[in-house]
């Protein structure tokens, strides 16, 4: 029996993170890297992926950025190729690239209304692109090599919006136009529990896990009413601070979640607890 210690270890391990550059991604990156995997920060913004892998080495860690667009199966390909000629191995895959309307300072008063009457077909179809259609291109891709060496973990991020319906009345403002989180980001997130079950079954028999997990909202500069609003909604009384999905994402990638597949670890502060 091992050590604990020795449970959470990525040492030699080779991880990919898509949406790498992202709040949660480089997050991911981070605490992967930190953990003795060689970190892959895939993203569609080469130039913030490059970004983030050089400060994960600059802090004595491995890390490189790839310039991925997860709707284009050519551009998984490629990278699962480079991966593949380079380091003979995919351990990890996490799913963190999405289209996900931020109601923050920087992204508020960009937002449409979203409302569902009149919610574009296509911002329909980009947001099923990316969200889903994505991520079952880049498992479809990780899973070949994984297959090949009978071993892997797939870690496909979800939301508690893909678990429960949004709160709408936190995206009220007085005097303002109502706005709404809009319906594809509930559709879609409801979609990744459905194919981390799917695949998980489907992997039956093999070494290769398949979970999910489902953060709740974290801080990024959001307004004072969306705080308040948001935080009496959660058991904790708090949005979540940026580095506390990375216990859950080390958890699920490691061996220390060995005997775990097909479930959705949600940290979520009690969001969906009432």
């Amino acid at each position: 029996m091992s050590k604990l210690p020795q449970k959470f270890d990525l040492t030699d391990q080779v991880a990919i993170v898509t949406g790498g550059a992202g709040l949660l991604g480089n997050q991911f990156c981070r605490t992967l890297a930190q953990a003795g995997a060689d970190v892959i920060v895939a993203d569609l913004d080469q130039g913030l992926a490059e970004s983030v892998a050089a400060e994960i080495r600059d802090e004595g860690f491995k890390a490189e950025a790839f310039a991925l667009d997860v709707m284009n199966p050519d551009s998984i390909q490629e990278m699962v190729d480079h991966i593949m000629g380079k380091f003979n191995r995919l351990d990890i895959l996490v799913n963190s690239a999405a289209l996900d309307p931020k109601f923050d300072k920087e992204h508020q008063s960009k937002q449409g209304t979203n409302a569902f009457e009149d919610f574009p077909l296509e911002t329909w179809n980009q947001a099923l692109g990316v969200n889903l259609t994505g991520m079952f291109l880049c498992c479809q891709a990780a899973a070949k090599p994984m297959r090949a060496q009978n071993s892997g973990s797939i870690i496909n991020i979800c939301s508690t919006y893909g678990l429960v319906g949004p709160d709408q009345r936190l995206y009220e403002r007085e005097g303002q136009p109502k706005q709404y989180k809009p319906v594809t980001y509930t559709v879609t997130k409801a979609g990744v529990v459905g194919l981390t079950k799917y695949l998980a079954t489907y992997f039956a028999g093999t070494n290769i896990r398949v979970n999910a997990l489902t953060p709740g909202g974290v801080f990024n500069e959001h307004d004072e009413a969306f705080v308040e609003a948001y935080s009496s909604r959660t058991v904790m009384g708090r949005m979540a601070n940026q580095d506390e999905m990375n216990g859950g994402i080390l958890f699920l990638a490691s061996s220390a979640s060995s005997y775990m597949t097909g479930n959705n670890l949600i940290i979520d502060g009690g969001w969906t607890a009432w």
